[in-house]
């Protein structure tokens, strides 16, 4: 379903391209032997119990709530507002606001001022339950939700994403009577979307979560069909892009909903493959917005990068470019979709930056936008992210690095232990 196309020949020949995607097989068999590789059958063998208590959840909250309160960071939350933006948006009664993903006070008092005498509930998405931020603002929410219908009711209105057994929010869960759902133990966060993590926020705001299992499980088959197919080529393309010192991958969407998306590519490679002092830095831009903030310096700047373009096959041709008086100089752009201008304005940034900027571009392509597509892309670049950080020698599933400022930060503001 998702297409891949790349002239890899600028970075590898085709021996030694071909030499490397023997090697995937065993990628695959380091993949499966690892405690977190749940997320690579899960389109498949998801708890069909949870997910029907999912949706079951859903049509409750938009029943009673004008807001969901969405209380998460990095996995926790890139995954699902990415889908909702791509998606269009909330299409039922019940708004997202989303919180707990910074330590800002200004935001924290934005989204609360947000909900102001309306009804709300919340949905806190934590496998520990102490992430600092999440829990922070968790305090101040749940705090508002007992002030606005006593604790009984509240505590039918929080609506718990977090480990199976244990942990902070896992026993609050249960001392305080919410409803549970669960992160599953061998999947981390940033592999989480397709689970209950991303499945009950975008349910919520009314996207066919069906279909966005059905879209992850043909991905899912595909590749495992052909031994890896477009995933593992765009993850060995990759690794000659690095070796040959392309060390900065720029994401290019030419549609704005897929801001958000960006934002969860971004994790998950950076996050993935950012280790030992390796990796390439994952960028992004929507274009052709950023060609006139960012196209100077792709077009003349260092050659240390190389471009994706994320297209996608059907547009929207409803919106024509009105004739007028031709003062303003568009005249020869009467009568034509938008959709085709913006085609046009994609292949020639694509051959601007291939062949005068002598950028590497690499071309993945989904069919549409709806779920279904959505879920094959989420699981395709899943699957790419780990067999593109497996070639690359590290471990696509830990993250060492990210404990770092938490320990300086516990040890300035007086955490016991620290």
């Amino acid at each position: 379903m998702i297409n891949f196309k790349c002239n890899y020949g600028r970075v590898a020949t085709v021996e030694a391209f071909g030499a490397e995607m023997e090697r995937v097989p065993s990628y695959f068999e380091e993949l499966k032997k690892s405690p977190m590789s749940g997320w690579m059958d899960l389109p498949e063998s998801y708890d069909h119990e949870e997910f029907a208590r999912i949706k079951e959840a859903a049509e409750k909250i938009n029943g009673d709530s004008d807001y969901l309160v969405c209380i998460g960071i990095g996995g926790s939350y890139l995954g699902h507002r990415a889908a909702i933006e791509v998606l269009g948006g909330e299409s039922g009664r019940t708004r997202l606001i989303y919180a707990g993903n910074s330590l800002s006070a200004r935001e924290l008092k934005k989204a609360v001022a947000q909900l102001g005498e309306a009804d709300f509930s919340i949905n806190v998405i934590s496998k520990s339950g102490t992430t600092t931020e999440t829990a922070v603002a968790f305090r101040v929410f749940r705090e508002k939700l007992i002030e606005k219908y006593g604790e009984a009711e509240a505590a039918q209105r929080i609506y718990a994403t977090t480990d199976a057994n244990q942990g902070a929010l896992h026993d609050e869960a249960i001392n305080r009577g919410y409803q549970r759902f669960v992160v599953p133990d061998n999947i981390g966060g940033r592999f989480s979307v397709l689970t209950a993590v991303g499945l009950l926020p975008m349910a919520v705001a009314g996207v066919d979560i069906e279909s966005l299992m059905m879209g992850a499980n043909e991905e899912r088959e595909d590749i495992l069909d052909a031994n890896g197919g477009r995933a593992a080529e765009y993850a060995i393309v990759r690794k000659f892009m690095n070796d040959a010192g392309r060390r900065v991958e720029v994401m290019a969407n030419f549609e704005p909903c897929f801001a958000y998306f960006n934002e969860w590519w971004k994790q998950l490679f950076g996050e993935s493959e950012g280790k030992e002092n390796r990796g390439i830095f994952p960028a992004s831009v929507i274009d052709t917005t950023d060609l006139h903030s960012m196209g100077q310096y792709l077009q003349e700047g260092a050659r240390d990068i190389f471009e994706t373009v994320l297209e996608i096959e059907e547009d929207d041709e409803s919106v024509v470019v009105p004739e007028g008086d031709d003062g303003d100089g568009l005249g020869y752009l009467a009568g034509h979709s938008l959709a085709s201008i913006n085609r046009v304005a994609k292949e020639a940034t694509i051959g601007a930056h291939r062949d005068d900027g002598d950028i590497p571009v690499l071309r993945i392509t989904a069919p549409r936008i709806d779920a279904e597509s959505l879920g094959a892309l989420f699981y395709f670049f899943e699957m790419s992210c780990a067999l593109s950080a497996t070639a690359q020698g590290v471990n696509p599933f830990d993250q060492p690095g990210v404990e770092a400022y938490k320990r300086r930060m516990f040890k300035l503001l007086g955490k016991p232990g620290f």
